[in-house]
């Protein structure tokens, strides 16, 4: 598969297509903090057929362009999802979102609910229950600015995010991949700035709005996040008229990646309903 990019209201946004296009019910994967589209590479093959999937990087993240000064946001990250999904001419997609990328998703679902006809929302941040407390920390470092090496803010993201995988030596390999974005001082400032935009306002002010959604909706979640507990997941499914909630106990926080199988099976199920 080839990827390409897309311009989208001055900035540059990476994606790759499988599937055929204009055939069967688009979806769209959205990664979350602080990985890429590689966060779907094991899930995209196991997904039925007769599904056009558009995987892409946030910006600030993968081979999308630095952030630079742009809104790093839930709604802003969500309003360029829109501006992608029109570039690309797909009028109404199927969302799955993980972590950050859920909260994406419920955005877009929220204030968009034409352009979404599924949601899947997976280990997702939601209402006021994140930040965790280390990455509320992390942020403190963000008045420090240049004062922070490059290579120390990027050592200290793989090992506080490593705790996310079920498998170290599968998570060590991927957070080498997610860290290159954030190589190098203008990797840094990035980084920095993706962590001021960790905040709960966004998606605090979404949770009433959740039961006006009425896409089939999924819940899915690591049983071991240690980030997310499930009773997040327990509480998006609540909120959400209809939503279902699968628990996947042998998954930490990178469901994607931990159980790749079983959580395509939940989306072919969401994509029969």
């Amino acid at each position: 598969m080839r990827g390409e990019f897309v311009d989208v209201g001055g900035v540059r946004l990476y994606y790759y297509a499988a599937g055929t296009r204009g055939a069967g019910e688009p979806l769209v994967l959205i990664h979350g903090f602080p990985t890429s589209g590689h966060l779907w590479s094991e899930v995209v093959p196991l997904l039925p057929p007769g599904h056009r999937t558009v995987v892409l990087d946030l910006l600030g993240y993968g081979r999308s362009d630095r952030p630079g000064a742009a809104a790093l946001g839930v709604h802003a990250h969500a309003d360029r999802v829109v501006a992608l999904m029109d570039a690309l001419r797909i009028g109404e997609a199927a969302l799955v979102g993980h972590g950050l990328g859920g909260g994406v998703a419920q955005s877009l679902a929220v204030r968009f609910p034409a352009r979404v006809s599924r949601l899947a929302l997976v280990s997702s941040v939601a209402f006021d229950g994140w930040p965790t407390r280390r990455a509320r920390l992390y942020r403190g470092l963000s008045p420090l600015g240049r004062l922070v090496p490059p290579s120390w803010l990027q050592s200290v993201l793989r090992a506080s995010f490593l705790s996310g995988y079920a498998n170290a030596a599968q998570g060590a390999h991927s957070l080498e991949l997610y860290a290159r974005a954030f190589a190098g001082p203008d990797g840094r400032d990035a980084l920095l700035r993706h962590l001021r935009a960790l905040r709960a306002d966004d998606t605090s002010a979404l949770g009433p709005r959740l039961g006006t959604l009425r896409c089939p909706t999924a819940v899915v979640w690591g049983g071991a996040d240690p980030f997310l507990p499930a009773a997040l997941g327990e509480r998006l499914r609540d909120a959400i008229p209809d939503a279902t909630l699968d628990v996947l106990p042998s998954a930490r926080h990178c469901v994607p990646e931990d159980t790749p199988a079983a959580l395509s099976a939940v989306l072919t199920h969401l994509l029969a309903r």
